[in-house]
């Protein structure tokens, strides 16, 4: 009896739940490149290449398991264009008498998949992703009466489950969270470390060409194209994080620095994402590495908490907040987003940097995504949805089940606080503090008001002022909205016309 195995784009593992027990002389594979995935947002040129390069080299390596691959790449002048298009060309081919397929990862994909059951008259097994320590039913229970779905609760749940930094029933160090330790500012006379750069092979390059022909009006740039395509590519680059990078992590995590895309961070979370590197057995490195003393706990626990906690809390989230959670829009924001974002012209250095180095590597670090990109949506008031889609195309690890819950709950406060206790808004002290960004601006970060003041210090006020009706019961804004009271009305009018400003000058 053949069965037919589709693998999607984010399910490179060779354990993945659909070929588990499976007999390689009865299962044929479908791997298949469809349009629709490529464009219902217009994703970066660089993360187009990485997914495309990156399900060649995995079909290559099944086959050299000893499965049989059946492979439809995008430029194939019979390809349907769909999952559900191909799937049915294959089923023609293959005369199977069951198709299994892991779970998808997002809805619009999870909707699809449903309707296969009518669809086709062979039989559909969906199996659960076994890439992650909390199943839906689990995280469901977890959620089940929570007053306040709080991250910190759920990761020492799954400290707990997986026995990660634990000794017996308590934390390692006695403490569940160092964050507190990780907030330091970097600086340049600390060697900064580099990431490995893998230079483009014969069929990522085959691949490049393809995005040139089809997707030239996408945004991004390839010619910095260094992510690694193939599962010995990215331990390789797992290696060289945890020699060279990790011990680290911890202290610089929030940091940031001019010309800088990488510092102290893994680069690891594409791989993790589509399936390359394993999740708990990077994380069980990284437990080897503190037990074996070569880097401190405040590293290891922020980056297991990074995996364990956020990754598995948000994937919670999304699932349990359900397909409609992409319209929510609670600070009612309706402003378009602003042209700059596709291109990086602005005098705003901080904001140039972290969106050149997005549209150049298809990378950004989450500090950049949370506290310049996304902080700044936030303050003027972009329309959600506008900021979610931004965030889904531009960046090579992101896929809605991540991207959604980060920027609608915690950037955008869009889910008026199921996933954020508050909102992650900012003026430019912040900014500075973490980062020599605001050196070399043209615009002062000490002045609030005037021709040459920071935008963020008004815009920040006008964000607080803008959303009082909705915040100021929010018990970790009453400090903010006590200062605001102590403020002169000269004082607030100013800082409120220089916010408007500002805004006019965005169209």
């Amino acid at each position: 009896m053949t069965t037919l195995v589709l693998i999607l784009g984010d399910q490179l593992s060779l354990n993945i739940s659909s070929l588990e027990g499976r007999d390689k002389n009865r299962t044929v594979i479908l791997m298949v490149e469809v349009h629709e995935e490529s464009v219902y947002v217009k994703h970066h040129k660089a993360k187009l290449v990485y997914i495309l390069s990156a399900m060649r080299h995995h079909a290559e390596l099944l086959r050299s398991e000893g499965w049989l691959v059946d492979y439809v790449t995008l430029d194939d002048p019979e390809n349907a264009g769909s999952f559900t298009g191909e799937l049915a060309r294959a089923i023609e081919r293959h005369a199977p008498k069951q198709i299994c397929v892991t779970e998808a990862g997002e809805w619009r994909v999870k909707a699809m998949l449903d309707s296969w059951h009518d669809r086709f008259v062979v039989p559909v097994t969906i199996n659960p992703d076994n890439r992650f320590l909390a199943t839906h039913a689990e995280f469901e229970a977890w959620a089940e009466g929570r007053k306040q779905l709080r991250m910190e609760y759920f990761y020492r749940s799954m400290r707990c489950k997986s026995g990660l930094l634990m000794d017996g029933n308590d934390p390692a160090g006695g403490q569940w969270n160092y964050d507190a330790e990780n907030r330091k500012p970097a600086n340049r006379d600390t060697a900064i470390p580099r990431p490995l750069h893998f230079t483009p092979d014969p069929i990522t390059r085959d691949v490049m060409q393809l995005v040139t022909a089809h997707f030239s009006d996408h945004i991004g740039s390839m010619d910095s194209f260094g992510f690694a395509v193939t599962r010995a590519d990215a331990l390789k680059q797992q290696t060289h994080f945890l020699d060279h990078v990790l011990a680290r992590f911890g202290d610089y995590q929030d940091a940031m620095l001019t010309d800088e895309p990488f510092l102290w961070h893994s680069i690891l979370s594409p791989y993790i994402n589509s399936g390359l590197l394993d999740p708990v057995e990077l994380c069980k490195e990284v437990e080897q590495r503190y037990r074996d003393g070569n880097i401190p706990l405040n590293a290891a626990e922020g980056f297991v908490r990074q995996i364990i906690g956020w990754r598995e809390y948000v994937r919670g989230i999304y699932w349990l907040a359900g397909p409609d959670y992409v319209r929510r829009n609670e600070l009612g924001a309706t402003r378009p987003l602003p042209s700059f974002y596709w291109t990086g012209q602005t005098d705003m250095h901080c904001m140039s940097q972290a969106i050149g180095q997005t549209l150049e590597y298809a990378y950004a670090h989450h500090i950049q995504r949370l506290m310049i990109t996304g902080n700044f949506a936030l303050l003027i008031g972009v329309e959600p949805q506008e900021v979610h889609q931004w965030y889904l195309a531009v960046y090579a690890d992101a896929y809605e089940w991540v991207e959604l819950p980060n920027t609608l709950g915690m950037s955008q406060f869009s889910d008026g606080g199921m996933l954020a206790s508050k909102p992650y808004a900012a003026s430019g002290a912040y900014i500075s503090r973490m980062s020599d960004y605001c050196r070399s601006c043209r615009y002062d970060v000490k002045s609030k008001t005037g021709p040459d003041a920071c935008p963020f210090n008004s815009l920040y006020w006008d964000f607080i002022a803008r959303n009082e009706a909705k915040l100021r019961g929010n018990p970790r804004m009453a400090l903010t909205y006590k200062n605001w009271e102590r403020m002169s009305a000269t004082d607030k009018s100013a800082l409120q016309r220089q916010a408007t400003k500002f805004l006019e000058t965005l169209g």
